[in-house]
């Protein structure tokens, strides 16, 4: 595997516009062919490559708006931003209909890209996956296997500052519709999150099954534990004039973890890929 990061480094910078943009171009492959990620999982935590976030912007700085026709349409974008290099050969199902992948993003065999979805640089969409329509990966997001991000749900994207971890979806993870999941949260594998929730930071998940309230950690990020099952709810407040005026503040609950039945209900079909 060619060494991406030296790429980065021993040409970023060097005056040379030709020069930078054909190393640019390389680092571009790299993310499309999944060789090189913005975050990885070690050692059961999942680390940001901060290199390849700079590099995004350094390809940022390094474009200029041209014009970027795909028949009938024309857009206007950052030259060293193309679309993405996806082939029939990639094995990647795009359903017609608006749908938009943006260049630096990769995306693995047997996904399904419903329309209209959007998928920004940096994003990465394991095996078996389906983006539904109205849906959203946002730049550097990471997805891992056979996850459901259903109708009109949001991956928020983060590609500043560059040690802010992107959102994490692990394997086998279904999102219901019109969720938002944001700031660096990290959904463990086989969780559920129900419609409408949003996941943020700031946002406390209370845990019936234990009676805990689960924050964001002193890496700053909210991480929902392998197997919950996350809908939206809400408490009361519990001083000041909200109090007296019976005003609640949302607050996902974790309900139950994933069991047989769980799963048997959430269980994707492969003809649909």
């Amino acid at each position: 595997m060619k060494n991406y990061k030296s790429i980065y480094e021993n040409n970023c910078g060097i005056g040379n516009h030709t020069i930078e943009k054909q190393a640019f171009e390389e680092i571009i492959k790299g993310l499309e062919s999944g060789e090189i990620r913005v975050a990885n999982k070690i050692d059961g935590e999942w680390k940001v490559n901060h290199w390849v976030k700079e590099a995004i912007l350094w390809g940022f700085r390094l474009g200029k708006i041209d014009e970027l026709r795909c028949n009938p349409f024309k857009f206007f974008d950052k030259d060293t931003i193309p679309l993405s290099n996806i082939t029939l050969q990639s094995g990647v199902r795009i359903v017609p209909g608006g749908s938009s992948i943006r260049g630096g993003s990769y995306l693995a065999t047997n996904t399904v890209v419903m329309p209209p979805s959007y998928i920004n640089i940096g994003a990465y969409v394991d095996a078996g996956s389906m983006i539904d329509s109205h849906a959203l990966v946002g730049s550097c997001a990471q997805v891992g296997k056979n996850v459901h991000l259903s109708a009109a749900s949001q991956l928020g994207g983060v590609l500043e500052p560059v040690g802010a971890l992107p959102v994490i979806i692990e394997d086998n993870v279904f999102i219901g519709g019109n969720c938002g999941i944001y700031e660096g949260t990290v959904v463990r594998q086989n969780a559920v999150i129900g419609t409408g929730v949003v996941l943020n930071r700031s946002t406390a998940v209370f845990d019936s099954t234990t009676g805990e309230f689960l924050t964001s950690t002193g890496s700053g990020h909210l991480t929902i534990p392998e197997n919950a099952v996350v809908v939206a709810g809400s408490r009361p407040l519990k001083r000041g004039a909200g109090r007296e005026m019976g005003i609640h503040l949302y607050t996902p609950i974790i309900i139950k973890y994933r069991d047989a039945k769980t799963s048997l209900s959430l269980l994707l079909e492969d003809e649909l890929r």
